[in-house]
């Protein structure tokens, strides 16, 4: 640290908490909704964009806001670590991309990068055009269905299928249960305030199925590129780990345990959202399936990147969806140093979270924060914010590595989806973000699914 570093340390205020009186309205709010993102939410409106928390044994500092997020996304993000030892995340991706720093992340960040740039995931499009119609086709005209479900059984199929070059589909039905248990696993819970609570057995059991399952297909692959002795293809994330110098299997198990797990689950609640949000504004959702009809038709034959990119209105909703529900609402890390941010000083080995969800959603800088408008993302006409209050994907180097993918993704299989048929929301006064893993709609989103009449 040096001499300026210090001094601006030295100089800062403390980090706010809630005086009693508001602590306890505070804790009256969680105690009604059961929802930590109703209580972040007083915080922010009784003590401000800058606070501890008082738990027992977890008291991170939480900033909100274009400020907080760019110092700690660009400026200061050197000391700033993504690792935090105790956290269950770091436990089951041991080596992860998204969970190590530093020359390690960056290396693995080189090797996977080209694989999912747009135009290495555009080629995919037809594939996620399938592998939407292959989910879809079980849909029985006027049945309902939980879309929190089956966009987890297409998020799922997309990911393997189009990145890894794997069929999940033989593998869905006795990998799914594995598949929630993990999610389960590093999602908020005990160990927030119980660091060293041992492993659920479920949970090493469901650990246990999906390390046999991934092995195998990093086996599998390796004997395939070894037998033809050709270049994986450029969109194989797999392949690329495979024939990169020093991939051990174990190094490559965790960067795709890494990518199936984050992958996957923030397109799930994405998608999930989408439906929620044009359920409760059918009127909108009208002009979307109007805008599909007048760009793509109602031909089964796949679309094109550029037809997909004129679905001005479908980006709009999509990007409207990613501010009012992220599916990552809150960013983690560690800092490896005393620093100030904002003008509050955080000690070393803080832990320290800047909320997505409130950034999106802050009266300071949004019209009506809390409404759904995806007028506010027309091209041209886009709401004015500061740069950094609205960070979907993070920022900075350490971008979503999956951004590009996700978008292209959703905007396939929504419009498929929407192009085939009607859909009517039936539990939309029910529905509540659930602060998993990644922000989900709970407990589902129940829509009548009903085919599109010519």
């Amino acid at each position: 640290m040096n001499d300026t570093e210090r001094s601006t340390t030295a100089s800062s205020r403390p980090l706010p908490e809630a005086e009693p009186r508001k602590g306890l309205q505070i804790l009256a709010g969680l105690a009604r909704t059961r929802n930590p993102l109703t209580a972040l939410a007083l915080m922010r409106e009784y003590v401000g964009q800058a606070f501890e928390i008082p738990a027992p044994r977890f008291r991170p500092a939480v900033f909100i806001g274009p400020d907080a997020n760019r110092q700690i996304l660009i400026t200061d993000r050197d000391r700033l670590s993504w690792r935090n030892e105790s956290d269950p995340v770091v436990k089951l991706l041991r080596r992860g991309v998204l969970i190590v720093d530093g020359e390690e992340h960056d290396r693995y960040r080189q090797i996977m990068d080209p694989t999912l740039q747009r135009r290495h995931v555009n080629p995919h499009i037809p594939d996620f055009w399938r592998y939407t119609d292959q989910v879809a086709d079980a849909w029985a005209d006027g049945s309902t269905q939980d879309m929190l479900i089956e966009m987890r059984k297409l998020a799922l199929l997309i990911l393997m299928g189009a990145s890894f070059h794997v069929d999940f589909t033989p593998h869905m039905q006795r990998l799914w249960q594995p598949i929630l248990d993990l999610i389960e696993y590093i999602s908020p819970g005990l160990w927030i305030v119980w660091p060293d609570a041992p492993t659920r057995a479920k949970h090493r059991k469901a650990i246990a199925a999906m390390d046999d399952y991934l092995y195998t297909i990093i086996r599998q692959r390796r004997a395939e590129l070894d037998a033809s002795g050709a270049a994986p293809a450029p969109s194989d994330l797999l392949g690329a780990l495979i024939v990169a110098p020093d991939m051990t299997d174990d190094l490559i198990r965790d960067q795709l345990l890494t990518m199936l797990i984050a992958g996957h689950d923030t397109s799930t609640a994405l998608l999930a959202w989408v439906f929620y949000l044009l359920g409760m504004h059918p009127a909108t959702l009208t002009e979307v399936q109007q805008e599909i009809d007048a760009v793509i038709g109602t031909a089964d034959a796949p679309p094109t990147a550029d037809q997909l990119n004129e679905l001005h209105l479908l980006d709009q909703v999509i990007k409207e969806t990613l501010r009012l529900y992220p599916p990552i609402h809150i960013g983690n890390r560690r800092t490896t140093e005393d620093m100030a941010i904002c003008g509050y000083a955080v000690p070393k080995d803080k832990r320290v979270m800047y909320s997505i969800y409130l950034s999106h959603r802050d009266k300071e800088y949004w019209r009506d924060p809390d409404q759904f408008c995806p007028a506010r993302f027309e091209r041209g006409k886009e709401e004015k914010v500061p740069a950094f209050t609205y960070v979907p994907f993070g920022g900075g180097p350490r971008t979503c590595i999956g951004a590009t993918f996700a978008q292209i993704e959703a905007r396939a299989v929504l419009a498929r989806l929407l192009q085939r048929f009607d859909f009517t929301l039936l539990n939309g006064d029910k529905i509540h973000p659930h602060m998993g893993a990644t922000l989900e709609p709970r407990p589902g989103v129940q829509m009548r699914v009903c085919k599109r009449r010519a």
